[in-house]
């Protein structure tokens, strides 16, 4: 680790997890269970680190996308459940069995295929049924000519005996704008998702033990589709308007070095295509960090990262590796001087906006030869590369 100590690195503060998880506690009230989505590597954070003190602090359920992230967790010491929300090959249902993993049920052809799959291994498989009320992507569709043969689909698979079916869901595609007609797009999939509810449970004559819908936007500006879970992303992690409302705190710091200075004369062009030139004398710093590390090439001449002695503009193409920074007048910054990206004084949710992006993609984004501190009262009390060594 030292070799990379000294590069560029993010800062994971797990007293703003802790707070942040308290923080939604308190509002979503101690009868409503907490799924901590933890996929894409807990949205860059590090989902066994981010997973772990999740178990510690009490969540009901994790969340991730595939089952290799589910393994990742499991192979960790994560024992709590844990929902795919994504595909899984049907040869991994006996694995998805073996390790007590919750799968989401998407469609008939889902179903049929699990079932077979779990009555051969001689098991049942734990599912999620996943009810598409207008996101248009995956779940059984339910909405106006649909809904009779949705309803039967899902009565279907709840009567299949290699399934149990725990739970059924949907996932909000609007609750995140604030805007009316965003706003009664949410009302309008929750009404429908409650309608879909009450004719499976009618149906089936059996009530699933979880019911759930409620994201980020939903969790702070919706809390009647609490329901039995909520299901916080970009919330847990501090990012967003969102987060803003309830004064949660960002989770990531990321940090580089300059590892060189140089002294350019006016006139010179700086970087790949020579699309920045220097117009006086200038005292260019080179630092670690390039699209490689998850610095968007996109931003190229159009930002500034924070230093000692205050804002430094980005000056040129950014590179794979590497980036340059204009350090004229900032007398303090030095060769080994640390300069953040974003944090405590560079707000990634402004990162995103200028980006013309979403601070998901952001975090996601910050790659896995970028090492992971995990800090607590101030001191880092873990380490994590993700490269393999």
């Amino acid at each position: 680790m030292k070799s990379t100590l000294k590069r560029t690195w993010a800062e994971i503060d797990l007293d703003a997890l802790d707070y942040n998880y308290q923080t939604i506690r308190s509002h979503i009230g101690a009868k409503t269970k907490f799924l901590g989505v933890v996929k894409a590597d807990a949205y860059g954070h590090g989902s066994v680190q981010i997973a772990s003190r999740l178990q510690e602090l009490g969540a009901d359920y994790l969340a991730v996308s595939s089952i290799d992230e589910a393994m990742e967790l499991r192979f960790n010491g994560i024992t709590m459940p844990i929902l795919i929300l994504g595909h899984t090959p049907k040869e991994q249902v006996d694995r998805l069995i073996c390790f007590n993993i919750t799968q989401a049920v998407t469609c008939k052809a889902k179903a049929d295929e699990y079932n077979a799959e779990a009555l051969k291994y001689g098991g049942t498989l734990k599912v999620h049924i996943k009810v598409d009320t207008g996101m248009s992507r995956l779940g059984y569709l339910c909405n106006d000519e649909h809904f009779d043969s949705g309803i039967e689909g899902i009565v279907e698979a709840c009567q299949l005996p290699g399934l149990q079916a725990e739970g059924i869901f949907t996932h909000f595609a609007m609750a995140d704008e604030e805007d009316s007609m965003s706003q009664a797009y949410t009302q309008k999939q929750f009404a429908l998702f409650q309608n879909v509810i009450h004719a499976v449970e009618t149906k089936w004559g059996q009530t699933f033990s979880l019911h759930h819908c409620a994201n980020t936007g939903a969790t702070v500006d919706h809390p009647e589709t609490y329901l039995d879970m909520v299901r916080p992303g970009l919330l847990l992690y501090g990012y967003g308007t969102h987060a803003k409302k309830w004064h949660l705190q960002p989770l990531m710091s990321l940090k580089t070095v300059v590892s060189t200075i140089k002294v350019y004369d006016p006139g010179t062009h700086v970087s790949y295509g020579g699309i920045y030139t220097t117009n006086k004398k200038t005292r260019m710093g080179v630092i670690p960090y390039g699209y490689a590390d998850g610095f968007l090439r996109s931003l190229s001449n159009r930002c500034q990262l924070m230093s000692v002695d205050g804002p430094v503009q980005q000056c040129g193409r950014i590179c794979m590796d590497m980036a340059m920074i204009d350090l004229t007048d900032k007398w303090n910054v030095k060769v080994g001087s640390e300069i953040e990206i974003f944090g405590p004084h560079r707000s990634l949710d402004d990162w995103a906006a200028l980006a013309g992006t979403i601070p998901y993609e952001i975090v996601c984004a910050v790659s896995k030869r970028v090492p992971r501190f995990y800090l607590q009262s101030g001191k880092i009390i873990s380490k994590e590369l993700l490269l393999r060594m």
